[in-house]
């Protein structure tokens, strides 16, 4: 009986201490998410991917399986995504307002020469006006987003009937000058949405598409000054950046420095997130 009984309580120890050598790796590896939304941007730079992405990593250190990403079919998520897909050094490289026949092309090829894919948000009247570039953006491998009709910044003052037409339009727009070309976001003008315009994006398969770069380059500020607000290490960034709207002359040249700066940072070029926060 004194034998069984020390042959159990030494099962015991045992027990406990392996229950005391995996409970930390248990808590350890217990995955963290964050989740985003409000407004659409900032001015200058912000670390509004961090927490995201360092919860992504915690999970990848801690051996976690990777969240599966769904494909890109089907409702996506109301909430304005900010965030490159990917690990914590990747970028996402957004082009307002064309396209134009004078920049778009000229930025097409500063991406294509550093083997970057982008996403170009367009203006629908433009797309109509001239398609053939909507569809050698696709052709290039770049991805669609609608930026409205008519690039009225003042639409999320105006009833949600006309911010409808806006973005239903300029969706619809943008598909008839690319046939079965997908356009998976949607970015307000001027970053200026409501919860409204965001319901509506996503209810048309278009994920709301904010910033958290923004060198205002559309203000010619100086290639210095554009460079100088994108050269910082963000974790998981999107890069706003116009082909449209004037001069681009001064974004052409600030990609040509920016592009080389991100690949010798050891970033990957990705694309927006769209089905996950």
């Amino acid at each position: 009986m004194a034998i069984t009984s020390t042959r159990a309580r030494r099962r015991a120890a045992r027990t406990a201490l392996a229950a005391a050598v995996l409970l930390p790796g248990v808590l350890l590896g217990a995955p963290s998410y964050a989740a985003t939304d409000g407004a659409a941007g900032t001015t200058g730079t912000a670390g509004a991917g961090a927490g995201a992405g360092a919860g992504q990593a915690a999970a990848a250190a801690a051996g976690q399986p990777a969240k599966t990403q769904p494909a890109r079919h089907g409702k996506p998520p109301m909430t304005i995504t900010r965030t490159a897909t990917g690990a914590e050094r990747s970028v996402a490289i957004t082009i307002d307002d064309g396209p134009d026949p004078v920049w778009t092309p000229k930025v097409l090829d500063v991406l294509d020469r550093h083997g970057v894919k982008a996403t170009f948000c367009m203006i629908g009247n433009h797309a109509q006006e001239h398609p053939a570039l909507v569809r050698e953006v696709v052709a290039r491998g770049h991805r669609l987003c609608d930026h409205s009709v008519g690039h009225d910044t003042t639409m999320d003052h105006k009833p949600v009937a006309y911010q409808e037409r806006e973005i239903v339009g300029g969706k619809e727009m943008i598909e008839k000058a690319a046939p079965g070309a997908r356009v998976d976001y949607y970015r307000a003008p001027g970053g200026a949405f409501t919860p409204d315009s965001r319901r509506i994006a996503a209810e048309h398969g278009m994920r709301p598409l904010g910033w958290t770069v923004d060198p205002k380059d559309w203000s010619l500020p100086g290639v210095p000054s554009i460079v100088d607000t994108v050269q910082h290490p963000l974790v998981r960034p999107t890069v706003l950046f116009h082909d449209g709207g004037g001069d681009r002359s001064e974004t052409v040249a600030a990609l040509e420095k920016v592009l080389p700066w991100y690949a010798a940072q050891g970033y990957a070029f990705t694309f927006p997130a769209r089905d996950t926060d």
